[in-house]
């Protein structure tokens, strides 16, 4: 995976409650696994913004409840600092889902701002935002 250009802070772990951010029919979801994730031996793995993970959506469409897809998170609550030295925070936790392992997005649009460091590693995951911050 490519990196990112910020020193972003560990937030989320297994077990997180997260929005889905896209119209992909899910609504709520929580997080299972990170895919590539680094992490010390005998610690739980984490995941933070950019990184693709596998959750299980709780709430949203009949069809997708109890379903594990893979996502991208686009946006975290714990504060993290860009190399210019500004800190980052955003109000809630949110991923988009992914259609494929080629970082494909399910949805096509997302609702609310992403981070930048999406861009740099999602570009299209970042396409269909309405914002990039």
């Amino acid at each position: 995976m490519k990196p990112i250009s910020a020193r972003v802070t560990r937030a989320l772990n297994i077990g997180a409650i997260m929005n889905a951010a896209d119209n992909s029919g899910a609504k709520i979801v929580k997080l299972v696994s990170i895919k590539h994730g680094k992490s010390k031996k005998g610690r739980q793995g984490y995941a933070k913004v950019a990184d693709w993970v596998k959750v299980s959506v709780r709430k949203g469409l009949p069809d997708m409840k109890g379903k594990v897809f893979d996502a991208v998170i686009v946006r975290q609550k714990k504060s993290y600092r860009r190399l210019n030295g500004e800190r980052v925070a955003f109000e809630d936790n949110a991923v988009a889902l992914l259609k494929d392992e080629k970082g494909n997005p399910k949805g096509t649009q997302i609702k609310g701002v992403v981070a930048r460091e999406v861009m740099e590693r999602w570009q299209s995951v970042a396409k269909i935002a309405s914002s990039v911050y």
